[in-house]
């Protein structure tokens, strides 16, 4: 068995998923997946793979500072060594193949041309904004919205004229984290220092936060589902949440593996199906939530399903457990019964031997 510490982020691993459709009406029916697994020959903690067309992969090695390709027709990688100890965070690919990557070290967005294989630096125009961490393309790809979550800000970088605008956070370490442009075009993000969501209107840079009910919720990631809905992952507490613009009410359902669940990656579709990564499990678990079910009433019900599956296979797990073990026991306990037997009757044996004697 694969030791649990060669996760795909920390050990060079890229992992790809080809996740065929859910038949018609089977919305609970699980999709068969195809697993293929390439080592990266490089290192470097390669992290955020980011598909720009159907043989093309890009990635960040986060440490040792490179961007990196991957060509899973041919099995081929590629690397671009970063001029500086930038510690990229992740990366973004325009349709124009123009790659963006966040210079997490060095407090830029790093912008490099793969055909001339030219880099190009926009700095951020405040000292204070020194980890640029998670960017996304506007829909029109004029712009790119991005997290800084040390320098507790969100920005925006007009691509014609590298023009920078940071949107400083009202509330103090507020950690600004995953970002994703609702189908409206309205940039949300999750604040991991807090328990709140934000919302920013790109013509007018107005910020808006929203409070989670829970006080100790702390989203890291999210999803926008075409409806406009906001899905949001509680590292903290195990839940997967949900806020509803056109309502202004928040819902949340306990992730199947508890409180130490630990759900980070999140992922989403046009049908409105949501995916979760539990990281706090051995081994890391997928989830399907399917947003359309909730509309229905039917999430509960599913997510009770999903907890009754990994119910069985701990029950399994310990039924096999069990099994394995019987054979020691009923040794030991011979060893047991027999040492007991004879400390009764070897005293006994001895009496009379001394007897006869």
């Amino acid at each position: 068995m694969r030791p649990w510490w060669l996760s795909v982020w920390s050990f060079c691993f890229l992992f790809s998923l080809a996740v065929a459709p859910l038949p018609a009406g089977s919305a609970d029916a699980p999709s068969p997946i195809q697993i293929e697994e390439w080592e990266v020959p490089f290192g470097g903690r390669p992290r955020d793979p980011f598909a720009a067309g159907a043989d093309a992969i890009w990635f960040v090695g986060q440490g040792a500072h490179y961007l990196g390709r991957f060509t899973p027709a041919t099995g081929a990688f590629f690397k671009w060594d970063l001029p500086d100890a930038a510690g990229p965070h992740n990366l973004i690919v325009g349709s124009d193949g123009i790659v963006w990557y966040a210079g997490n070290r060095r407090g830029y967005i790093g912008r490099f041309d793969p055909q001339s294989g030219a880099f190009e630096n926009v700095a951020m125009p405040d000292a204070a904004a020194r980890d640029p961490h998670t960017l996304v393309f506007s829909k029109d790809e004029r712009h790119i919205w991005f997290t800084v979550q040390s320098g507790n800000f969100v920005g925006r970088l007009t691509l014609a004229d590298r023009i920078v605008d940071l949107i400083a956070m009202p509330t103090p370490r507020a950690r600004p984290y995953g970002i994703k442009i609702a189908p409206d075009g309205r940039p949300w993000i999750v604040l991991l220092g807090t328990n709140k969501l934000v919302s920013i209107d790109p013509q007018t840079l107005a910020l808006t936060e929203y409070e989670i009910p829970a006080g100790g919720a702390r989203p890291r990631r999210l999803e926008v589902t075409s409806d406009g809905r906001v899905w949001f992952a509680d590292y903290s507490r195990g839940y997967l949440g949900m806020y509803d613009p056109a309502a202004g009410s928040f819902k949340e359902w306990a992730m199947p593996s508890g409180a130490n669940s630990r759900p980070y990656g999140m992922a989403s579709n046009g049908e409105s199906r949501v995916w979760v990564v539990e990281t706090g499990v051995f081994p890391n678990m997928i989830i399907q939530m399917v947003a359309i079910g909730e509309e229905a009433g039917a999430l509960d019900d599913m997510l009770d399903k999903s907890a009754n599956y990994y119910e069985e296979q701990v029950d399994n797990a310990v039924d096999n457990l069990t099994a394995l073990m019987e054979p020691m026991i009923m040794s030991v306990l011979g060893v047991l019964v027999g040492g007991l037997i004879i400390a009764m009757y070897l005293p006994i044996f001895q009496l009379g031997a001394v007897v006869s004697g």
